[in-house]
């Protein structure tokens, strides 16, 4: 049976919606990082702080701000921080899908409304909104679907005081 680091009790597998929830904050932090790279965001002379002005695009697709970028960037450190705990990470899968489904319609309301008013902070285009939307279901999907022990409602979490 493997060991821990310190020679001490059994190395335990981590849950696969910690497994999960580290990836995806891997992958926001990774695009928060990529929005900053010129080459890889197009028209990165018209990355703006934030706004619809902002024509900077991540993959040539995706449209950018550094408020945008930063956001990515905060988003992945949450999700690792919450991510060390099963709660944490289902809370980070399941609200953050959340979250991802406001920024949809938050989005298609834009559109709607006005995409040139003052509301719009972040640059969304269309690209943006269908990835908020499948980030979204997925997300909040795998925060809820996801358990400890495979079909059972096992214990979700130990106390930080038990061992």
């Amino acid at each position: 049976m493997a060991r821990d680091a310190r020679g001490g009790r059994a190395a335990r597998h981590r849950p696969r919606v910690q497994s999960v929830a580290l990836a995806v904050a891997g992958v926001f932090l990774l695009i928060g990082v990529l929005g900053f790279i010129p080459g890889i965001t197009t028209d990165y002379g018209r990355l703006r702080f934030a706004g619809h002005h902002s024509d900077a695009l991540l993959l040539g697709l995706f449209q950018v701000s550094i408020l945008h970028n930063a956001v990515h960037l905060l988003f992945g450190l949450a999700g690792l921080v919450l991510a060390r705990s099963v709660g944490g990470a289902r809370v980070f899968l399941a609200g953050g899908g959340a979250v991802y489904l406001a920024l949809w319609l938050y989005g298609l309301a834009i559109e709607a409304v006005d995409p040139e008013a003052g509301a719009n902070i972040l640059p969304i285009n269309d690209a943006d909104n269908w990835l908020h939307l499948a980030l979204g279901f997925g997300m909040l999907a795998l925060g809820l679907l996801l358990s400890n022990q495979a079909g059972t409602g096992g214990r979700l979490d130990n106390p930080a005081d038990r061992h």
